[in-house]
Order: structure tokens, then C-alpha cells, then sequence
């Protein structure tokens, strides 16, 4: 059995009811590391110590910008039963650079151990994830060309297939390996009519959807709003098979590779 448990949903702009979009599978691989990555693990009962994999979709702040509390935390609160363990980054080559003197930045002259000693820096575009039952291929999306966009195709030993889009507008690359999938995990992070090329608007995901009607759509890096609240944008109204993802909500795939989501 695997989970994928969904500790935020929301955008850059965290729409009230939404923490920063956050992935987290098996308690093992992260995918991002938004500013509020430790209450957001602690939320979902998970130390941060006990992570294997962290997967970089993008560079940018609400993406990243937890990274040097995340090691902080790994470096000076570790379990008993994990310390010492490496974090497996996934990554394109600039982000070491970039990530490391984000880290060296954020907490001078306390990381620089954690940089060299306790992080794999992995650049290979496939890999086995180590101590899970994952493979992932990392593949280019649209989004601001200046942060090396990604999404990451991934495959359970179930045979189950889960695409993450990363932070994308509607692209080539992402229609490529959407008829591939189980559950796809979109982007939604602008109203129709914000003219952005970088994120998939509510048309675009329906237009998705009706693209490849057997392949069950989640929503999340959402812009609207999550529960009853007087100001910001209300959930727009989408077809039966795209669901828009809630802070908590889980993906529990068996071992035949059958999912249901739970709220």
C-alpha cells in the first residue's frame, strides 16, 4: 500500500484554508519545500529526519525557501532511529548552486556540513528511489524559464503511474504522459482571466480533462479559497472527474495499483 498525503494546496499566496502546495508519499519523499515545510510535516506527523527524497519541481520561494529549516531541523533535531540519515535531492544541475547558497544564506556557517556531508545532490533525469517502492523521471514543463521548471513522472511497484505537472501551464510534455497515468496531479493556480501561460487556468484543466476522460484529475497549488471565507476567490465549479484538493486530503493506492481518495 502507498499514500499520498497532501499537507498543502494552495499557491504562492496560500488562499485562506491552503497552506503552500506540498506532497508528501509513504512519509519518505517531499515533493518542494515550501517556507512552512516543519509545521506542515509535523501536521502530517511526519520528522523531517525520517525523509529519504526530496524531489525540486522549481526554484522558486514557495517551492524552496523551507530547504534551510528543513535542514536545520534534520541537522539538530533528528529521531533516534534516523539520525545520521542522507536527504536524496532530485534536481537539475544550477539548483546545487542555487540551493545551497539559499541554505548558506538562510543560517550562515550552520549548514555547511549538512550541504557537503548529509545531502546526495542527484541530477539524473531517472532514478530509483532508494528505500521506497518509487521510480521517478524527471521531465521540463512550462512555467518561468529562468526557475528550470520540471514535473516528475511517478511509477509504484504496483504498476501504478502518478504524474505530478509541477508548477506548468498546459504543455506538450505534460499531454505526452497524461494518457500513461492513473491520477494526474495539476496546477491550478490562476482564474480565467489572468493571462498567464505559466499555470493551467479552470478551462485548462477541464480542457484536460475532457482530453483524456479515464484519468482521474487532481487539483492542487490551487488560487481559490478552501472552506467559508468572505474574501478571496471562491472554488470555481468543475466536471465529476477533477477534484480540487483539500489540505489533508490522501491518495491511498493498494497493492493492485487501485486508489481511492480519501478527505
Amino acid at each position: 500500500m502507498a499514500e499520498v498525503y497532501f499537507l498543502g494546496t494552495g499557491n504562492a499566496f496560500s488562499p485562506p484554508g491552503r497552506m503552500h502546495a506540498l506532497a508528501l508519499i509513504d512519509s519518505k519523499i517531499l515533493i518542494d519545500c515550501p517556507p512552512t515545510v516543519i509545521p506542515q510535516l509535523i501536521r502530517g506527523n511526519c520528522l523531517p529526519s525520517e525523509l529519504n527524497h526530496l524531489l525540486i519541481t522549481h526554484w522558486h520561494a514557495d517551492h524552496t525557501f523551507g530547504l534551510p529549516f528543513l535542514l536545520l531541523n534534520r541537522k539538530w533535531m533528528p529521531s533516534e532511529e534516523s539520525d545520521g540519515q542522507e536527504l536524496e535531492i532530485h534536481l537539475e544541475e544550477n539548483g546545487i548552486e542555487i540551493l545551497s547558497n539559499l541554505c548558506r544564506m538562510g543560517y550562515p556557517g550552520s549548514l555547511e556540513d549538512s550541504i557537503e556531508k548529509d545531502i546526495i545532490w542527484n541530477k539524473d533525469k531517472q532514478s530509483k528511489l532508494s528505500g521506497t517502492e518509487w521510480e521517478m523521471e524527471r521531465f521540463p514543463v512550462l512555467h518561468t524559464p529562468q526557475t528550470e521548471p520540471h514535473g516528475y513522472m511517478l511509477t509504484h511497484s504496483s504498476g501504478f503511474c502518478l504524474l505530478h505537472c509541477g508548477d506548468s501551464g498546459p504543455c506538450e510534455e505534460i499531454d505526452c504522459r497524461v494518457g500513461q497515468s492513473d491520477v494526474v496531479i495539476v496546477e491550478m493556480g490562476v482564474p480565467d482571466y489572468v493571462d498567464s501561460p505559466y499555470h493551467h487556468t479552470p478551462s485548462d484543466v477541464e480542457e484536460l480533462s475532457n482530453k483524456y476522460p479515464g484519468v482521474k484529475i487532481l487539483v492542487t497549488h490551487n488560487y481559490s479559497n478552501s472552506g467559508n471565507f468572505r474574501h478571496g476567490f471562491k472554488p470555481p465549479n468543475l466536471s465529476y472527474n477533477i477534484h480540487q484538493l483539500d489540505d489533508g486530503n490522501k491518495l491511498i493506492i493498494n497493492g493492485k495499483g487501485d486508489y481511492i481518495l480519501k478527505k
